[in-house]
């Protein structure tokens, strides 16, 4: 071992929606691809993301750091074959030689054409490389589908602890340390993996209130004892349609594999006992224009789930727009459509336009709406995270169009951006306040933007392809039985 220890970091971060349209090709990763250790820390370095904390801690540590490749796409359909096959190659290929250690930073819940479980794949590819003995540490989100075959090709698994995500810089950091620890012989980790057999809607998954709160609190509890070295819950990702869908609990000992197992299968336990609290509400959408009308202040945020961009939905969902047109207080919508927005820059800022706009992925979500309304701005879509969800990281929303349709505000895009921070708004000028309505179409990730803001929540009850109702997709893959799915084994499996 070298007298200065030599780590190495490559990932690739995809949440994979089986259920979305179309397939995600090999361009969707070019705008999230960094190669090499000069691009890496120019892009990451004094980020609140995963490899922002990873540079963090190198630095802290004396550790030299040897990035390899790191791509990333916003959540989408399944990973074509081809760009499956050349993320894995690429990114094991790009691993340094001579390391001590190698930190992946991973979703938990990509899959390919051909493969079910990408990261496994990835990692076993990665493993081929380095061998079998390299020290590997592995971070995921909460939201990680962990297939069985995971704590054999890593040494260590770090999962968020939060929903909204916004300790992703912390959990880099604490990867980065226990990896260290395990390279110096300071510890020596066991990995146990339970699964209550529950697929939970991400509706549900929030942790600072309810019952995945109460999950946390006991997880931390459990970290408390000086044999644990972290304590992992994945809550799952329901929208993948593969064997391992569901929540996980991941508990990792020093030396201690019974414990590991005893309290990984208490979590599981717990979990279980709470499944019918994992419930969630929401209202027609003819109620919750109603309620956000006889609201005496906004904004009211219309939280259309079904159409979450977070969890791969194509963000051009129309269910609530006609509505919105003839709500008589200001609005504010985001819809992917490039060619509405090609028409807007055709026509010009100031300029009126007539067009139809959204409806054009497919049509569970929705068909195109007629709209009519001036081109207030146009932009090239580029922003800063400015709030507390992976602050500094750059995001790009392509080319941009405001549009103002009488009391309608809709912000057209050419990319599918999440609303997971304050600045795909305010970087167009647009001061959140001052809308009676927001829609926002994610599941509670839109907290980290819109929460200091919101005067009241409504979950809206559109069809999409992340619904809340599991039950109106169709699952092929799915191990079964599994909660809520316990009695449709045989009509699930068809």
């Amino acid at each position: 071992m070298s007298a200065q220890l030599r780590i190495g970091v490559v990932g690739v971060y995809h949440e994979t929606n089986t259920f979305a349209p179309g397939l995600t090709q090999w361009e969707d990763f070019l705008d999230g691809f960094t190669v090499g250790k000069e691009a890496f820390l120019e892009a990451f370095r004094h980020t609140r993301t995963t490899m922002g904390g990873v540079i963090e801690a190198a630095d802290q540590r004396s550790v030299l750091l040897e990035p390899g490749i790191y791509a990333s796409a916003t959540p989408s359909g399944i990973v074509s074959a081809e760009a499956a096959q050349r993320l894995m190659e690429q990114i094991a290929a790009s691993v340094k030689t001579g390391l001590d250690g190698l930190v992946v930073i991973l979703h938990g819940a990509m899959v390919s054409e051909q493969h079910s479980d990408m990261e496994v794949a990835l990692l076993e590819t990665i493993r081929s490389v380095v061998g079998r003995e390299m020290p590997v540490a592995v971070t995921v989100d909460l939201h990680a589908n962990l297939g069985a075959q995971m704590p054999e090709l890593c040494n260590l698994l770090v999962g968020y602890d939060t929903y909204p995500h916004i300790d992703a810089y912390e959990r880099g950091m604490e990867a980065v340390d226990l990896l260290i620890c395990h390279i110096r012989g300071e510890i020596h980790p066991t990995i146990a993996i339970a699964r209550p057999n529950m697929l939970v809607v991400p509706q549900t998954m929030i942790t600072t209130e309810g019952v995945m709160k109460r999950i946390m609190e006991t997880a931390f509890e459990i970290e408390n004892d000086p044999e644990v070295l972290n304590v992992t819950v994945c809550g799952g990702f329901p929208y993948s349609d593969v064997p391992c869908a569901g929540m996980a609990f991941v508990v990792t000992t020093n030396r201690n594999e019974q414990l590991a197992i005893s309290y990984a299968d208490s979590l599981a336990q717990l979990a279980w006992s709470l499944r019918d609290e994992f419930v969630t509400k929401q209202l027609s959408l003819e109620q919750a224009m109603k309620e956000a009308l006889d609201a005496k202040e906004g904004p009211v945020i219309l939280v259309e789930g079904s159409d979450n961009v977070g969890g791969g939905a194509p963000a051009d969902g129309t269910h609530i727009l006609p509505a919105l047109l003839k709500f008589p207080k200001p609005s504010l919508i985001m819809l992917r459509d490039p060619e509405a927005v090609a028409a807007a820059v055709r026509v010009g800022v100031g300029a009126r336009m007539k067009c139809k706009v959204g409806g054009k992925s497919d049509r569970l979500h929705g068909e195109p709406v007629p709209v009519e309304g001036r081109v207030r701005l146009l932009s090239d879509g580029r922003y800063t995270h400015r709030g507390p969800y992976m602050k500094g990281q750059a995001a790009n929303m392509g080319t941009t169009a405001v549009i103002e349709a009488g009391e309608v505000t809709i912000i057209l895009t050419e990319q599918r951006v999440p609303p997971w921070d304050i600045g795909h708004a305010a970087s167009l000028g647009l001061d959140p306040a001052s809308f009676h309505i927001i829609v926002v179409k994610s599941a509670i990730a839109w907290i980290s933007a819109y929460g200091p803001v919101a005067k009241q929540v409504i979950p809206v009850d559109t069809p999409g392809c992340c619904t809340v109702s599991l039950d109106h997709l169709v699952y092929r893959n799915l191990h079964l039985p599994i909660h809520p799915f316990m009695s449709l084994e045989k009509e699930h499996a068809q």
